[in-house]
């Protein structure tokens, strides 16, 4: 694919390693200020996208856009898209539902556009081999040409759009809702008084769970905050297709309590025991 321009909405943590992606295979990466963090603005400027301030000024611009955004603003940020007439190719990175993967489609088409159903599994992509980008649809070879020989690999799937988003769901779910279950187990062991009894348990006969424990909390307590709506897309998922939703949902509940972790620059499991158990004084 020859060199074309990009947009990115929007580079947080993960979509700023997706455009620094696409600089590395020297494309033009594009990206709106306008509402913007100052941290954001930042990380920007450091994958080397250039800011044009407006969505109108991206939309007319840019031939790609990569959404890459909390998944519940998924369709509203298509929605956003659409209104700005946009005929290029657009590319829904976001942890959803099949479901709602095929409403961002709709969304999008309306506009005249095309969609791309993307998932990314790993963290952000800032070395070869970390990060895997799984795409569906039609349009997909074209993503495919524009990222290859970057550090963000892409995984091509069969199955229309909603297969990538599925991968993803399947993916997430065992990663992040099985940590949710560790996190809420120490918590519900603390509030009992047989946290030590558990802990000299699992050394006997899950060796290795302690310690995960307490990464589990370190790793996800800063950026809990935004895993919520993502768990409810999961269980949206999972109840489409009949299956139940119900762990995803508690996933969603667990951390949501951890919210207030969000700017903190450690985090150890005392910390999230005591926020995911009731206040000391009803203990």
């Amino acid at each position: 694919m020859s060199a074309t321009t990009w947009g990115v909405l929007h580079p947080g943590a993960m979509g700023a390693s997706v455009a620094a992606a696409l600089v590395s295979t020297e494309h033009r990466v594009l990206w709106c200020s306008d509402g913007r963090s100052r941290l954001t603005r930042q990380r920007a400027s450091e994958a080397g996208a250039e800011d044009v301030f407006g969505l109108a000024q991206l939309a007319e611009r840019a031939d790609a856009i990569v959404s890459v955004c909390p998944p519940g603003r998924a369709v509203q940020v298509a929605e956003d898209v659409a209104h700005q007439s946009f005929a290029g190719l657009y590319v829904d990175a976001n942890a959803i539902a099949p479901s709602t993967s095929r409403r961002v489609r709709e969304v999008i088409e309306s506009g005249g556009a095309r969609m791309v159903d993307g998932g990314i599994v790993g963290p952000p992509a800032w070395s070869a081999g970390s990060t895997r980008l799984f795409l569906s649809g039609d349009h997909r070879s074209e993503v495919t040409a524009a990222l290859a020989g970057s550090a963000l690999e892409t995984v091509s799937l069969d199955g229309g759009v909603g297969a990538a988003s599925a991968l993803k769901v399947a993916y997430a779910t065992w990663t992040k809702a099985v940590g949710a279950v560790l996190l809420a187990v120490r918590a519900y062991a603390e509030v009992e008084g047989v946290t030590e009894a558990l802990l000299t348990e699992w050394d006997r006969s899950q060796q290795g769970t302690a310690r995960r424990s307490e990464l589990t909390a370190a790793a996800v307590g800063p950026k809990a905050w935004r895993f919520g709506d993502e768990l409810r897309e999961l269980a949206r998922a999972m109840e489409d297709v009949g299956l139940p939703g119900g762990f995803q949902a508690a996933a969603a509940t667990v951390y949501d309590r951890l919210a207030p972790l969000q700017s903190a620059s450690s985090v150890d499991i005392h910390q999230v025991v005591a926020l995911l158990g009731p206040p000391a004084g009803e203990r």
